[in-house]
């Protein structure tokens, strides 16, 4: 059966490490479910994808959402990168990181006044609008506070990125930003506001894209409104391109850095500003794993069932995308392959890993480890069914790192108490 492997998890004698140390190892220590990181993965992705775009003025903002660990956001902060955060909680937990409020954007679809007013007190560089009522309100909080708000407008290009659609964010048809045909309109209106100091125009087309031409596009279209806008006199500071790109789960076969620079440039150069990124998932999805032990075996009728710690409260993608990952063994044994379900303890029929999946036999305590699981992981995790989320382990060459204790069961309950007598 296929295995996924790359430089930092990789098999050595039949066992499954992550860098210089053993699963197997992790998981008697801390138990399971577990994620693990590497530290190394994530800092050789961010220069791949850094060095892709060095003849250009650049800068690369690392989108929290995927992996809202405070050290990781660290990782990427130490490196040079920016910060994406769509929310407050993301600022929060962004600033706890060491994050500078000043190389740090605020982005997402329906920010709250509360937030909006956050991100303009504690002076982000700037701030993202979705739709002209966001323009209107931020100029208008902006105006109650003294000050003059640096704006990116995004705009949709109506490109499709031919990903998931739930995760297609460039269409028409979706929530995301302000139409194109209208986008100049609002471009204008903004540059007139007293409380608003226009700064670049924005895309993302989507996310866990594996070909390079629905950007090429999408930068076309944008491109075109970009020298629109300055031919009437608004000039702007940076274009940026957003995030989105691929990575292999299964069987694609994603385009490199290199290969995405090479296409985007010549067009970018003309631009003469700067180009900003958004990667998330690219930077982190493959540096992490879930490590999870199997609790039973159960046949019911020709259909088997292999039962594991971890559920979809602890990685929901399966559930909710019918996403891929790769389950391996941490430990190769010799027992053959099946065909199995791999589910959860969850009460809910949804709730799986695997479907159908050819894969090991394994007894009852082995362990299992579930791939490409350092984005939207632990950053999407609840406590459905009363269930503790995992611990997050930091690998870094031989040594380890507790970034994040498994929860107590008082951690269930710390906002909690009885009211009824």
């Amino acid at each position: 059966m296929d295995r996924f492997e790359n430089d930092s998890f990789y098999y050595k004698e039949n066992k499954l490490y992550c860098e210089g140390v053993g699963l197997d190892y992790l998981a008697e220590k801390y138990g399971t479910p577990l994620y693990v990181y590497s530290r190394h993965f994530f800092e050789e992705r961010f220069k791949e994808f850094n060095n892709a775009f060095s003849e250009i003025e650049h800068k690369i903002f690392f989108a929290v959402k995927s992996n809202f660990n405070i050290n990781v956001i660290k990782i990427f902060h130490n490196l040079g990168a920016g910060l994406d955060v769509n929310s407050a909680g993301e600022f929060y937990r962004a600033v706890k990181a060491g994050g500078n409020p000043q190389e740090m954007i605020l982005t997402g679809v329906g920010k709250t006044a509360e937030e909006i007013q956050l991100g303009l007190k504690e002076n982000l560089m700037l701030i993202k609008a979705e739709s002209f009522d966001e323009v209107l309100l931020i100029n208008e909080i902006a105006g109650k506070l003294g000050k003059v708000a640096p704006l990116a407008i995004r705009v949709n290009p109506d490109v499709d990125a031919e990903t998931h659609p739930y995760i297609s964010t460039g269409l028409s048809e979706n929530k995301f930003g302000i139409n194109s045909a209208d986008a100049f309109d609002a471009f204008k209106e903004a540059s007139k506001m007293k409380d608003i100091r226009l700064t670049g125009i924005d895309m993302h087309i989507g996310s866990q894209i594996t070909s390079v031409s629905p950007y090429v596009e999408a930068v076309d279209k944008l491109a075109e409104d970009f020298f629109k806008l300055k031919a009437e006199g608004i000039e702007l500071e940076h274009f940026d391109i957003g995030g989105g790109m691929g990575i292999r789960y299964k069987d694609e076969e994603p385009f490199t850095p290199k290969e995405l620079a090479k296409a985007l440039i010549p067009t970018l150069k003309k631009l003469n500003c700067q180009i900003m990124f958004e990667p998330g998932r690219f930077l982190t999805a493959n540096g992490g794993a879930l490590i999870t032990k199997v609790l039973y075996n159960k046949s019911n009728g020709k259909k088997h069932f292999v039962v594991v710690d971890a559920a979809m409260n602890d990685l929901l993608r399966p559930s909710l995308y019918k996403a891929y990952h790769y389950v391996q063994p941490v430990i190769i044994g010799d027992a053959g392959t099946h065909i199995a379900d791999v589910v959860g303890p969850v009460c809910e029929s949804g709730d799986y890993i695997a479907k159908q999946r050819e894969m090991p036999i394994v007894e009852n305590g082995a362990l299992l480890a579930v791939m490409s699981a350092g984005a939207y992981g632990m950053v999407m995790a609840s406590n459905y069914n009363g269930r503790r989320r995992p611990a997050e382990l930091l690998v870094n060459g031989e040594k380890f790192y507790v970034a994040r204790p498994r929860e107590t069961y008082e951690h269930l309950l710390y906002d909690e108490k009885l009211v009824i007598k």
